[in-house]
């Protein structure tokens, strides 16, 4: 929109140069951090949460002494801000025109020294200011931390717009208010036409922009009073700027004044003297009396550190598969193996994060002496590897270092199910569903492994440390394989075997062969536990009292199973649900190999599409009955009789061929 460009030369015109602190206006006063700084007038210097404010001493006629009417006028000057980074702001800078010399009271930071959080918005300010912001509030509604805006009592603008300007052929371009370059701020007040017109320049532009930045359609009489003080204001925040002030022109009418001067060239911001400097210096020189034996200290830290990661891949390992991690990535992984979550039956596991994937692991070391039977178990290892199954803990990998076998696992964060068993008074426990969901996930894994892979997989470590909860209570079975790493089955020169006692069929005391007969002895047990909420021994407990699988019996003996399981469980539960896993668990745990049903037969018996036989009391009393199986397959399975016998053969002293069996 066009602004009537007639001149009135009757009108004073005043050109006022912020270079010169006196004018024929009168004296430039300074308030806050306003002064001189390297021979140029600032409005801000290195202090942090500050203001500087310059007002002209003498007031500025804004409208005719005669008649009273507003007058048009216009302003022109330079500034330059320099950051105290140069990718980040602080505060702005602000042209004001105020009814005071000078503005008592106001803020810093986003305020600007104009306003405070008191009188912001007060219509009784009459105040006028054009902002030139570098810092985005919310508060304020800013539409960026690079912009110009109209304000008018406050310190939300009326009108903005991003930092810029129009070339000569109407094509806008960016400016950056922290670029620490001198830029020109025109601003023009047409009174015929009621027009305020802001526009932002660089210095170096000979022409100033045919079109405005920002343009105002306001009558700004009501605003202004006859005479009024102008100035410049600018605040610093958190981060410092300094906000310098070249020159400035006022005219009591419509004028761009063409200029030609040499464009000043700012010095950057100041850097605090800091004493650090003096400190590392002077350490420096200390340190450096002691090169010669730091530097022999430093071969030898680095030569041992270069030791304990460095790792040798043999041909052989090569052969395992792609689930080998190198010992480096462990190490940066466990935070050098300071994350303890627990010390396990075969060693210590920490917790750890893969770098990348930020994926959570759980890596367990294990220490071995045999490099035959580190390549042996590493073969075995890589194999389980590919054990797919939702309800077992999966085996991510493994890193072999020295004589020490690390295995990596999915972390599970609920931690293991002894814990919610026998945990502290302040652990939440277990309700009955959950009991009933984690003993049929467990015999899902179990079921899984000895029947439903390519190899035969026995466990031989069942127990509720070995079983891993999720965060959604799903149950994980775990650990397994590391039994073997010490023992597979029976060692005739210590005579030890692998399994926790307790858990342990008799059979495998007297020949140390794990079966998957074994699995299910061990399976029983951990229903019984987990489904009585006891533990297998209570050596305090009444003499009946004491061994849980004889207690189960006698209560079942005496007419109801359910009196087993404590007082908490009787009250929480189904009790068809309750009477049918410990019944279960019973015949799981039987003493007899040849009593025990196999796991496939176990999951049936669980989801329901198996039943009990009706005399199973007389069965369990029984301390052998060969044919059993035989004679019951029908009433317990009726979907199908040769698979299960097939599988129960599995379990006898001698495997049949033509399926492999691994022990973990």
């Amino acid at each position: 929109m066009s602004m009537s460009c007639k001149i009135n030369w009757l009108m004073v015109l005043v050109i006022i140069a912020l270079s010169n602190l006196e004018s024929s206006l009168g004296r430039l006063v300074f308030e806050g951090s306003a002064g001189l700084m390297n021979g140029f007038t600032t409005l801000t210097n290195t202090k942090k949460h500050a203001y500087g404010q310059a007002f002209n001493d003498e007031p500025f006629p804004f409208k005719n002494s005669v008649n009273g009417n507003m007058t048009s006028f216009s302003f022109t000057f330079f500034f330059a801000i320099v950051p105290e980074h140069i990718d980040k702001g602080s505060h702005g800078i602000a042209f004001v025109i105020s009814p005071t010399r000078g503005i008592p009271g106001a803020s810093a930071d986003q305020y600007l020294g104009i306003f405070n959080d008191t009188n912001d918005g007060n219509s009784s300010n009459h105040i006028i200011a054009v902002e030139l912001d570098i810092h985005k509030d919310d508060e304020f509604g800013d539409i960026d931390d690079n912009h110009v805006g109209i304000n008018i009592n406050g310190m939300r603008s009326i009108v903005s717009a991003p930092a810029g300007y129009y070339d000569q052929n109407g094509q806008f371009k960016n400016l950056s208010l922290i670029s620490g370059n001198l830029l020109r701020v025109t601003i023009l007040y047409s009174q015929e036409e009621k027009q305020l017109n802001v526009t932002l320049s660089p210095a170096e532009e000979a022409n100033v922009p045919k079109w405005p930045l920002l343009s105002l359609n306001k009558d700004l009489s009501p605003y202004l009073s006859k005479n009024m003080y102008i100035g410049f204001t600018a605040s610093t925040g958190s981060v410092g700027a300094i906000h310098y002030m070249w020159m400035w022109y006022v005219f009591t009418f419509i004028i761009v004044p063409k200029l030609d001067f040499d464009i000043p060239t700012f010095p950057p911001y100041p850097k605090a003297e800091s004493q650090v400097k003096l400190i590392v210096l002077v350490t420096f020189l200390t340190l450096a009396l002691f090169v010669a034996l730091a530097a022999s200290a430093l071969i030898v830290f680095f030569y041992k550190r270069h030791k304990k990661l460095l790792e040798v891949l043999e041909e052989w390992e090569v052969e395992c598969g792609p689930h080998r991690f190198s010992y480096k990535e462990l190490f940066n992984a466990t935070n050098g193996f300071k994350q303890l979550l627990g010390e396990g039956g075969f060693g210590p596991v920490f917790k750890g994060t893969l770098s990348g994937s930020n994926a959570k692991i759980a890596v367990k070391r294990v220490s071995h002496d045999s490099s035959q039977g580190m390549r042996e178990l590493l073969a075995e290892i890589s194999t389980i590897g590919r054990l797919r199954h939702p309800n077992l803990v999966r085996l991510l990998g493994y890193c072999r270092y020295k004589e020490e076998l690390y295995l990596v696992y999915d972390f599970l964060p609920n931690g293991s199910l002894d814990k919610y068993l026998y945990g502290t008074s302040d652990q939440k426990q277990l309700s009955w569903s959950q009991r009933f969901k984690i003993i049929k996930d467990v015999a899902s894994a179990l079921s899984y492994l000895h029947h439903g892979w390519i190899h035969v997989v026995i466990h031989r470590d069942i127990k509720p440390a070995n079983v891993l909860i999720d965060d959604k209570m799903n149950a994980s079975l775990g650990d397994f394989g590391l039994a073997k790493v010490y023992d597979q089955g029976y060692d005739p020169q210590t005579s030890r075997v692998a399994g926790t006692f307790g858990y342990m069929a008799p059979e495998i005391m007297r020949t140390g062969r794990p079966t998957m007969g074994t699995d299910v002895y061990a399976f029983g047990m951990f229903m019984l536990e987990v489904s009585c909420d006891r533990k297998l021994f209570e050596p305090r407990a009444e003499s009946e009292e004491a061994i849980l699988t004889k207690w189960a019996i006698n209560c079942w003996e005496n007419g109801d199973i359910v009196e087993a399981a404590t007082e908490r469980i009787r009250q929480d539960n189904d009790k068809g649900q309750l009477e049918l896993v410990l019944k279960l668990g019973v015949l799981c745990s039987h003493e007899a190999e040849e009593v025990r049903p196999d796991m496939a037969t176990v999951v049936k018996i669980l989801n329901g599409v198996s039943e009990l036989p009706d005399n199973l009391l007389d069965i369990v009393r029984s301390e052998k009955l060969e044919n059993w199986y035989e004679r019951y397959s029908k009433v317990i399975d009726p979907v199908t009789t040769e698979e299960s016998i097939g599988n129960l053969a599995i379990t006898e002293p001698i495997l049949p061929s033509g399926r492999p069996r691994l022990f973990l």
